[in-house]
């Protein structure tokens, strides 16, 4: 099975469905798309339209006006738009069908997709219909961008094309503007059966030249990065699910349903990790402090940690009294090194932070070994890991907590967040009780000094709809880095970290490491692709060498020159080839000049 089409597949239903099930006006705006310049916006044909008479009316009179454009032309009656409607489009799990709305609500023509589950994941549009002939200059040209870039970015297929009559040249034309280009010509032979008259391909042994021809085009735009507009490293996907969500919780996320959202997607999270519980948090910083405090860690008390990591993983063992100690990184995977963390016990260690750096995880099944026979706890710091995988096994599930993070630049983001797992029925109501600041459950009586770590109603509802289009967000962020393994495959100098045989990264950040031979520094490069318009970050030091730690320890020396020679690349989920491409031209001309 391919996972990558089965993602894609899977994610047209959800998306398709999510749309056209819609009942509500007000919900039905949550999920519109807007156009370019506010001229308008597009909205799903959906549940709510089934018994709008006057837009029937409008879209019979559209489809009769058009049918010059179909392949199968017949007389349109109401009642026959009202069937196609409901059977053809709103039945139909392959196709979605936009109406184009002017800036003042009213419709003025549609467009979609049709049959766009396949094993090619392709995308194909369909049904474009410019109703109103007068006026709106460029509103189709603005929706037909609208309608793709919501594809790409939402549901990521392999190509979008459509197919038009070649002799419709004004259409050929139209379609060529907005970066389609030429493919197979299909050869079609007419058929008239009383009023109804279809084009089909030829029969094999149909010689005679045919009545028309079908023409595909391929959607290949030629976008211009020139680097006037930085590109960023980060970036998320934000789709009609989390708006629609979103604004439900804002309307009614209150009182009796002040926990709506937050209930839903610890359910979901923790059913996707594969734990029983989950605790929603506000900042994954908070998730690790609770966890090593649930767990009793504390004064006298040391905890081992990746020398590469952001700072909070080391804070939060210092909130909670204990010394962290740092252990080298493996240089397969920059993650934690088993070997390390071995040499690194003591009689004082009570327990590992393993982190799964920048979306690739750690080598989960050596860690949890060797804590297992010298009896230490376990906190996965999985920050930016949710999706990844060891040995088929998601990040998050090995330890006796895994602490996620879901601050804005992370693949699934509520603006800040956190959550914490564990499949331990105590360890959960021991970390719940201190989340929920030392109540007594049930009760306002206090029995002991807790902590305020939680997440909102609202960020949870945001986070509900990221989660349930979690997996086409990971296979997105895969693209993006099998586009930089293309583009700079052979380029000296350079080493993608790519993912360990055992692994399956979601390449949240794709990231590279300069060698020493290189012409010039990690922080060099990033200054001269800065000046052309890329941003970069740097590697995460060898956090051992901020002064502030309880107890003064030197580098780990593959943390140390991992830390100094590599550099996370633009990852943003929205991210086209083009823009790779440009990033990875940059890095080429810098690295063959030196300048």
């Amino acid at each position: 099975m391919d996972r990558t089409i089965e993602t894609y597949k899977t994610a047209v239903r959800r998306n398709f469905d999510f749309l056209k099930r819609t009942t509500q006006l007000h919900d039905l705006f949550a999920k519109s798309i807007p156009l370019a310049d506010e001229q308008g916006v597009l909205v799903p044909v959906c549940e709510l339209h089934v018994d709008d008479e006057g837009l029937i009316a409008t879209l019979a009179s559209w489809r009769e006006e058009n049918a010059f454009a179909y392949p199968t032309q017949f007389p349109v009656t109401r009642d026959g738009t009202r069937t196609w409607l409901r059977k053809r489009l709103l039945d139909t799990e392959d196709r979605l069908l936009f109406l184009i709305l002017d800036r003042h609500g009213k419709p003025v023509g549609h467009l979609g997709y049709a049959s766009a589950i396949n094993d090619q994941g392709e995308m194909e549009i369909d049904n474009v219909v410019r109703g109103v002939k007068d006026g709106y200059r460029g509103i189709m040209g603005r929706a037909m961008q609208a309608v793709l870039e919501w594809a790409e970015q939402t549901i990521g297929p392999r190509q979008i094309f459509l197919r038009v009559f070649s002799d419709n040249q004004r259409a050929v034309e139209f379609y060529h503007r907005l970066g389609f280009r030429d493919g197979q010509l299909t050869p079609l032979r007419k058929h008239v059966d009383g009023e109804t008259i279809s084009y089909k391909p030829l029969e094999e042994g149909d010689t005679a030249p045919p009545d028309k021809q079908f023409l595909r085009m391929d959607y290949a735009p030629q976008h211009v990065v020139d680097g006037s507009q930085m590109i960023l490293t980060a970036g998320p996907s934000i789709s009609a699910r989390e708006a629609s969500y979103a604004l439900d919780a804002a309307r009614t996320g209150w009182n009796h349903q002040w926990s709506k959202y937050l209930t839903e997607f610890e359910r979901q999270f923790a059913e996707y990790v594969g734990v029983k519980h989950a605790l929603a948090t506000s900042c994954g910083t908070g998730a690790m402090h609770l966890s090593l405090l649930a767990l009793g860690i504390g004064p006298g008390d040391e905890v081992i940690l990746p020398d590469i990591t952001w700072v909070a993983t080391g804070a939060a063992v210092c909130y909670a009294g204990a010394t962290p100690v740092f252990a080298d990184v493996a240089p397969d995977s920059w993650c934690l090194d088993p070997d390390s963390f071995s040499a690194k016990i003591t009689d004082r260690t009570k327990a590992v932070m393993p982190v799964h750096l920048y979306g690739h995880p750690a080598r989960m099944d050596r860690i949890a070994e060797i804590a297992r026979q010298h009896k230490l706890r376990i906190v996965e710091d999985a920050a930016p890991a949710i999706g990844a995988e060891i040995n088929g096994r998601r990040a998050g599930s090995f330890g006796d907590f895994g602490c996620f993070s879901f601050q804005g630049a992370k693949l699934l983001v509520t603006g800040e967040g956190g959550i914490i797992l564990t499949d331990d029925d105590a360890l959960f109501e021991r970390v719940h009780k201190i989340w929920d600041q030392g109540r007594v459950p049930g009760t306002f009586w206090i029995d002991e000094l807790g902590w305020k770590y939680k997440m909102a109603n609202i960020q949870a509802a945001i986070g509900l709809g990221q989660l349930e289009r979690i997996d086409e967000l990971v296979e997105l962020k895969r693209r993006v880095f099998s586009w930089y393994e293309q583009e700079l495959h052979d380029v000296p100098h350079i080493t993608l970290n790519r993912e360990a045989a055992w692994a399956r990264s979601i390449y949240w950040m794709t990231s590279i490491l300069l060698d020493e031979e290189a012409p010039l520094t990690r922080d060099d490069l990033r200054k001269m692709l800065k000046e052309r318009g890329v941003d970069t970050r740097p590697v995460f030091p060898a956090v051992s060498q901020y002064t502030f730690w309880p107890v003064k320890q030197e580098p780990q020396p593959v943390a140390k020159r991992i830390g100094e020679r590599a550099m996370n690349l633009p990852s943003g989920v929205c991210l086209k080839r083009a823009h790779v491409q440009y990033v990875c031209k940059c890095i080429r001309d810098i690295l063959a000049g030196g300048k």
